[in-house]
């Protein structure tokens, strides 16, 4: 745990008491703050009290007394409206922040020189996340590996000389954290995501930019209007800022030819690094990844032999593109992450021939949006509630069964690549919700590699996990 130090002696007002918001409150109390914690869900209050935290409906509070308003990330800021206990704050004039600001002002006080890399981005954090994590450790560094992705921030080990930080960040996140301040900050790409809680794109994309803005060096990806942009704005006002692209080259920056990395810098250009035969990180979209990783391991003085070994032995993210089993010329891929048909793209993308498993709860729009990757499938295996009318998508240019459940489809598509002699893939990349039939997708997930793992002749290439559906 990193306790809040940074507001001892301070009363603060925190709503929000799920995972991370039970951990904050938990980290403000061993700081020696004065806390009072409120949540409009009884059971999360309940589960609070058990713990010895101090609850109180903030409607009751003296808020002249109070310093500080810690939010959850879950709870809104600004749109559709502000929750009530952010007007309350605001009437005030108290400062509204979360956990990740909490982290950056204790990074600060005590081992500001510490290595801290901050992610966002609307596609592709959690494995850029990961994937620089993997490296760090993999290079013998102390690496603390949070945020947005497996552990709550202020749950890691205090900050301290030599201790290297990777924190994923969400929009919900930056925008609670006004003095964010990364030693390097990554902006993969901006796209249309959680207008619900920013209203417009632009605020969105200026929602983003904070976290580079703050940053000693901001790695920014080239690839959309928005990212473009930001960059050239952080340059302009003073920023060090390096570019990266999965599709064009750049005079100044890393980007994606073909299967290598090329850094260019002062008129010339070198392979830094070669992705070929990496199965975790197949098709541009990881390019963009793996650039934004390796400019950022190199801003915080991993060599690049380091960052070149990191690589050739990343594992992938768990459900999101992971290669978990093979059998002869076939892989089985777990992309359960994919719950909608802009997530199953990239994985399509990656592979020539793949037999396809895809349904669950459909989402809006359907799988029409992939019909320029239906020639790299040959063949499709439907399940859960969304298979008819996936079927009646298909059509006739993609042969397909309906096969109901995951366990139908795996074995159903292991019988029809038993006589392969090219290399194909068997791919879980549903384009759909989990919970006709999960719990969540990693729930699903786990039960395809369950599935696979089953199967006779099959190697696996990760943990089989235990229980499961």
């Amino acid at each position: 745990m990193i306790p809040a130090t940074t507001f001892k002696g301070k009363q603060v007002a925190l709503f929000g008491l799920g995972g991370s918001g039970l951990a904050t409150a938990k980290s403000l109390v061993a700081g020696g703050a004065d806390v009072v914690c409120w949540d409009d869900n009884p059971d999360s209050v309940a589960k609070a009290r058990a713990e010895g935290i101090s609850t109180q409906d903030l409607r009751g509070i003296d808020w002249k007394s109070v310093s500080t308003l810690v939010l959850s990330p879950g709870v809104p800021l600004t749109h559709p409206k502000p929750h009530w206990s952010v007007d309350l704050a605001k009437a005030e004039g108290i400062e509204v922040i979360g956990d990740v600001e909490i982290f950056a002002r204790e990074r600060r006080a005590h081992a500001p020189d510490c290595p801290f890399i901050a992610i966002t981005g609307t596609n592709g954090k959690s494995t850029t996340t990961a994937l620089i994590a993997h490296i760090l450790q993999s290079s013998g560094r102390d690496t603390q590996l949070g945020g947005n992705i497996g552990r709550a921030v202020l749950t890691l080990d205090p900050p301290k000389a030599g201790r290297f930080f990777v924190v994923e960040c969400s929009s919900y996140q930056i925008d609670l954290s006004p003095t964010l301040d990364p030693t390097a900050g990554i902006l993969l790409n901006v796209t249309p995501d959680h207008l619900d809680r920013h209203g417009t794109i632009q605020h969105y994309a200026d929602v983003k930019e904070r976290l580079v803005a703050g940053s000693g060096t901001a790695v920014i990806g080239v690839d959309d209007s928005y990212s473009e942009l930001i960059a050239d704005r952080v340059e302009r006002a003073g920023g060090t800022v390096t570019r990266i692209s999965k599709r064009q080259p750049l005079a100044d920056g890393f980007y994606n030819d073909g299967h290598r990395i090329i850094e260019a810098h002062g008129g010339g250009a070198s392979v830094i690094a070669d992705l070929n035969g990496i199965q975790t990180l197949r098709g541009a979209h990881n390019a963009q990844n793996a650039a934004a990783a390796i400019a950022a391991c190199l801003t915080v003085g991993v060599s690049p032999d380091e960052v070149r070994a990191g690589l050739k032995s990343f594992a992938g993210l768990k459900h999101r593109m992971q290669p978990v089993g093979r059998r002869g010329n076939v892989v089985f891929v777990n992309d359960s992450k994919a719950t909608n048909a802009e997530a199953a793209a990239p994985a399509l993308s990656s592979y020539e021939r793949i037999y396809w498993i895809a349904g669950g709860l459909p989402k809006e729009g359907g799988i029409a949006s992939l019909a320029p990757l239906f020639p790299r499938i040959v063949k499709a295996y439907l399940i859960g509630e969304a298979a008819s009318a996936f079927a009646a998508t298909l059509g006739t240019a993609v042969p397909y069964e309906i096969s109901g459940t995951l366990a139908q489809a795996v074995a159903h598509a292991a019988a029809d690549t038993a006589a392969e002699e090219n290399p194909v893939a068997v791919m879980l990349s549903p384009a759909c919700a989990s919970f006709d039939q999960y719990k969540n997708f990693e729930v699903r997930g786990d039960a395809f590699v369950g599935h696979v793992a089953a199967l006779d002749g099959v190697t696996m290439l990760v943990d089989v996990p235990t229980g499961g559906n």
